[in-house]
């Protein structure tokens, strides 16, 4: 229920409400054990590192070098700030009702700041961005299986004709299915906790052992690289960028359970520093090691040896584990709005065939990430910030305040139509 709060809080904020108890939020933790600055920082790397780094070297072999570190330096900016915008407002709301709003999710917060409607927003984005996600594990886990069992590229031809025409690449899509299906059968993260676990190793050590593999390269051997592309290019790129930074919707869980949470913007902006500068490392490298010929999957460059056999498939093991983590919080909001919040075997299957199917239609991984990152990740990443603190503080942070907050949803909107449009057309173009 919507407790009234007309004594609470002044007029700025009358019309917040605060989340309804009964309700379970996607990405919510019940148990809150404090963490420290180390291991917050740990946290919040965690939860934006993800598969879309793979994809940079490609991107800046579209945007040139100099223009890929640029937008990633602007993107992780941009989206740092909105990350500090929403815990302002959960703050906000916290100092009015004495901290007990309970605000553990984006959920809780749009629900809180729009009512049933704000959180139904949320909930349908969040949806589609880990759904996203997980297509494109899957077309990763394909491309690097057919570039690693069937070099030649008259492997990929069709094994049937006319309507259902099934090629390799398909094959290995569906090869995962059933055990997909298995695993997404698990009703608790607490079995999956040491596949999360192993998945950040094997990531962290497969950028290590690609990274290497890249210095080696050129020192060999200089290749050709461009510093600028063309305006086109530049929301690919944006796209492709906010697609590296994922984790907005994990920020206030980590925020709310952290010791000294006053610390927390520091904390935030260092992880995100860092960030930055591994995935604009790991993309000049991927570039300048490969140039023209740099894949949309920078691990199809690698050689043949077993070393890049056992990092390759040590990715799709990791991105096969992971899947099921993703598709976690859909399940949750699904579950909560279709079947009472009850556990629902079919639910759960048919969600892991819809996003098997989108994925079988996707051709480049790359050109997946600009599209998902455009759309879904720049509301959830810009928009939906700059209204919920506009709606919230609106009152009191004066013209230029509420002239930042709508500049960066104007600039959000702009960003996700314009790069939607692009990242279709490559997608698009792809399969002429």
């Amino acid at each position: 229920m919507v407790s009234d709060k007309k004594n609470l809080l002044p007029s700025s904020s009358r019309k917040l409400n605060s989340p309804r108890a009964k309700e379970t939020t996607p990405l919510l933790d019940n148990t809150k054990p404090l963490s420290s600055h180390p291991k917050t920082l740990a946290n919040v790397f965690i939860a934006i590192v993800g598969a879309g780094v793979l994809g940079m070297p490609y991107a800046f072999k579209r945007t040139g070098w100099i223009m890929g570190l640029l937008i990633l330096s602007f993107i992780a900016a941009s989206t740092t700030y909105c990350m500090t915008l929403l815990v302002q407002i959960r703050r906000k709301l916290d100092s009015y009702e004495n901290g007990t709003t309970n605000i553990s999710s984006f959920g809780d917060l749009g629900f809180a700041v729009c009512g049933t409607l704000g959180r139904f927003v949320v909930d349908v984005l969040i949806t589609l961005s880990q759904a996203g996600f997980c297509i494109g594990y899957l077309i990763f886990i394909a491309n690097t299986l057919l570039h690693l069992f069937h070099d030649e590229p008259s492997s990929d031809l069709s094994l049937s004709s006319g309507m259902s025409r099934f090629t390799v690449k398909s094959l290995y899509l569906w090869g995962c299915f059933p055990f997909q299906l298995g695993l997404n059968s698990i009703k608790t993260l607490t079995h999956l906790a040491p596949l999360s676990i192993f998945a950040d190793v094997v990531d962290i050590g497969a950028m290590g052992v690609v990274m290497l593999e890249d210095l080696r390269l050129i020192i060999r051997r200089r290749r050709e690289v461009k510093a600028f592309g063309g305006v086109s290019v530049f929301f690919y790129g944006m796209g492709v960028a906010l697609f590296g930074y994922e984790g907005i919707a994990m920020v206030l869980p980590i925020e709310s359970e952290m010791k000294d949470n006053a610390k927390f913007n520091k904390i935030l902006a260092l992880s995100m520093g860092l960030t930055t500068l591994m995935y604009g490392a790991f993309g000049a490298l991927g570039y300048f090691a490969f140039g023209d010929k740099t894949k949309d999957i920078i691990t199809s460059n690698l050689g043949t040896g077993w070393i890049s056999s056992l990092v390759q498939l040590g990715l799709c093991i990791n991105l096969f584990f992971t899947f099921p983590l993703m598709m976690n919080p859909v399940y949750e909001i699904v579950e909560r709005r279709f079947s009472g919040g009850r556990y629902c075997l079919w639910l759960r299957w048919l969600l892991v065939l819809i996003v098997s199917l989108v994925a079988l239609f996707v051709p480049n991984f790359a050109d997946f990430l600009s599209l998902v990152g455009s759309s879904v990740c720049c509301c959830l990443g810009f928009i939906l910030p700059g209204l919920f603190h506009l709606l919230a503080f609106k009152d009191e942070q004066g013209c230029k305040g509420c002239s930042l907050d709508i500049g960066i949803m104007i600039f959000g909107v702009v960003l996700a139509i314009s790069g939607t449009w692009f990242s279709l057309m490559e997608i698009l173009s792809a399969k002429e």
